[in-house]
């Protein structure tokens, strides 16, 4: 009786459901993640992680009728199934995982069409044949299956061993990781050590927690942030403070682009050579990092206008457009400028017209104002010769003075271009995306040298400030091995830090050029351009420094946890010597990874919470009004 009642010999379809998206989980982790195994503790955790959230969720059927048990199951193992589809393809380009606030982006999906065609292929089919087996064993109900009614006694046992399970998983990594929950910026971490489904789940957890921040928010929490700044802000040069007052600004977002493609060549030619020649009349910063996440080019337009950490989860142009900012559009409008931004792109894409108003913007130039057709679009859209072409009308139409932002297009994945527009050769490696991409940062180099000349043509060059800067990289760590055939050396976690470094150069009329090697990031652009124009900011909360400043502070934080300073490159947990790429000896990073999680705690409470409504930043203290409401 015993036997026939449990029917032991047999299987439940949750434990054939359960072990079929088990192994695939495995099989993903194995194959479409670059997921870094140190020991085999951590092995072992990596197997066992999909587990209790498999259980916990399908788990779920065991309270309800055969017919619906079968299509809960069903639909749960294709949901799970499509979640970590979804993973994979997005890690394919980022390196990274998926968050709850990604997901609701969805008004960008429309502008996604040839990246999203790049990065699916044929064989994807496999991730979703284990759902076919499925359906099929449940249509046939072959003589191993059983599809038992459990007694409150079998579910009590079964969810006390899931819940037992979760825990046994999260004190192993508890044991490889301290205090891993609090390290939600590092996502490859926890996926690591919780898994994939248990990461997606804490996710929603972690989008609950912050909703639910800006409501209990005050300004008392401002306190420590506001001494912070103080304590940390660099007195601008006496020689460089105002040296550009007046001036217009010009300002380029260059798409994708990273400094490993400067002053480079690949067969005798040269990947950037009109920027190589305009670098020696500006000045250039070498060591200049970007520091943008999940938002990629609006978390570098966020970087730069607010000198603010972009969110370790999702963009802040979706997530918080609505919050009170301190951003340079804003702050020059006071000034006197007509701050405008140009992108030859939907005006939705990452949520720009509405917060462009909330950074001060006075106009955007999108789409709708360019003449964009199919001789002159490639990729994303419009060409970046066309783009800056077209701008010019827009430029002169600006009173004066102006800040003018634009963002370039055709240096983006997959990084097509048309024959014609190919001034270089494509390289050869084993990574299509890396050898497309040189092409297309040569045609943006050339669209760049055509754009200076119509400024200097239109009389607009000599009485502007030029800004050009990378926006993230555009080589992610999935091509490492291609990239060690174009560089020529192992891509060790250091020098994969070190290809996060972006171009970054200032162009002032009148002054001469000159390279600075000044430890430095997208966060430190606000305050040096903001002294260059002789507009101070001691009572700005921001993390970024002047670089001009004799007192610069060469620290900078990567929206990881990563950091780079005067001596040392903290990443992946390990301490580097800057200066030869050897581990440092002993503790030599320690006193700077508190700062670095301290900076990153404080960003985030600062757009979680939306604290700048509570200062009062023209005497550089709590509005308390404001908090008394």
């Amino acid at each position: 009786m015993f036997k026939n009642k449990f029917e032991w010999s047999k299987l439940s379809l949750i434990a054939v459901a359960t072990v079929l998206l088990w192994i695939k989980t495995n099989i993903a982790y194995m194959t479409s993640f670059d997921i870094k195994i140190e020991n085999s503790i951590q092995q072992f955790i990596l197997i066992i992680n999909p587990l209790s959230s498999l259980l916990f969720i399908l788990g779920i059927s065991m309270f309800l009728s055969e017919k619906n048990q079968k299509r809960y199951v069903l639909i749960s193992s294709l949901t799970l199934s499509i979640v970590l589809y979804a993973n994979v393809v997005f890690y394919r380009v980022y390196t990274d995982f998926l968050t709850l606030p990604l997901l609701f982006q969805t008004s960008n999906m429309s502008d996604l069409g040839s990246s999203v065609r790049e990065l699916v292929h044929l064989t994807d089919i496999l991730f979703f044949v284990d759902i076919i087996l499925l359906a099929l064993i449940m249509k046939k109900k072959p003589a191993f299956l059983k599809i038992p009614k459990y007694t409150r006694m079998q579910q009590s046992i079964f969810y006390l061993f899931t819940i037992s399970l979760a825990f046994f998983n999260l004190s192993l990594a508890e044991t490889q990781r301290t205090q891993l929950l609090t390290r939600t910026f590092d996502r490859e971490l926890l996926v690591k050590n919780i898994g994939t489904y248990n990461y997606q789940l804490y996710d929603v957890f972690l989008q609950t927690k912050t909703t639910a921040q800006r409501a209990f928010a005050d300004g008392s929490e401002l306190t420590d942030m506001v001494n912070y700044n103080q304590a940390n802000y660099t007195e601008p040069n006496k020689d460089m403070f105002g040296i550009a007052k007046g001036k217009n600004v010009i300002m380029v977002s260059l798409e994708s682009t990273q400094a490993f493609t400067v002053n480079r060549e690949v067969d005798g030619e040269e990947i950037t050579p009109f920027l190589n020649d305009f670098i020696k009349e500006s000045f250039y910063f070498d060591n200049f990092y970007h520091q943008t996440g999940q938002g990629k080019t609006s978390d570098s337009e966020f970087i730069v206008e607010n000198s603010l950490y972009p969110l370790s989860r999702g963009a802040v142009f979706f997530t918080h457009s609505g919050n009170e900012f301190q951003a340079s559009p804003e702050i020059l409008k006071e000034n006197g400028y007509f701050t405008a931004s140009l992108h030859a792109n939907n005006k939705s894409f990452w949520n720009r017209d509405i917060m462009y108003q909330s950074l001060g913007y006075d106009r955007f130039y999108e789409i709708n104002d360019y003449e964009v057709n199919e001789d002159n679009s490639v990729g994303w859209g419009l060409k970046d010769i066309d783009f800056f072409e077209q701008s010019i009308a827009h430029l002169k139409e600006m009173p004066e003075p102006f800040y003018s932002k634009f963002i370039t297009l055709t240096n983006h994945f997959p990084f097509e271009l048309e024959e014609e527009d190919k001034l270089i050769e494509p390289l050869t490696t084993g990574s299509r995306t890396l050898n497309n991409f040189i092409p297309t940062v040569r045609y943006q180099d050339e669209a760049l040298k055509i754009f200076i000349e119509r400024l200097k043509e239109e009389g607009l060059y000599e009485n502007s400030i030029i800004i050009l800067y990378g926006d993230h990289n555009g080589i992610s760590e999935n091509h490492n091995k291609a990239m060690v055939e174009l560089l020529g050396e192992e891509v060790t976690p250091f020098v994969s830090t070190q290809l996060q470094r972006v171009p970054f150069l200032i162009h002032i009329p009148g002054m001469k050029g000159k390279t600075l090697s000044t430890v430095s990031g997208q966060m430190d652009i606000k305050p040096t351009l903001l002294h260059l124009l002789g507009i101070e900011t001691k009572n700005d909360i921001q993390f970024g420094s002047d670089l001009f400043s004799e007192k610069n502070n060469q620290f900078v934080v990567l929206r990881d946890g990563s950091f780079i300073t005067e001596e040392y490159v903290y990443t992946k947990e390990v301490c580097y010597e800057r200066a030869t790429g050897e581990v440092a000896d002993g503790n030599a990073c320690e006193p700077y990874i508190e700062q670095a999680n301290l900076e990153l705690q404080y960003s985030d409470s600062i757009i979680y919470g939306d604290l700048l409504r509570f200062y009062d930043k023209e005497n550089g203290m709590l509005d308390v009004r404001e908090d008394t409401n």
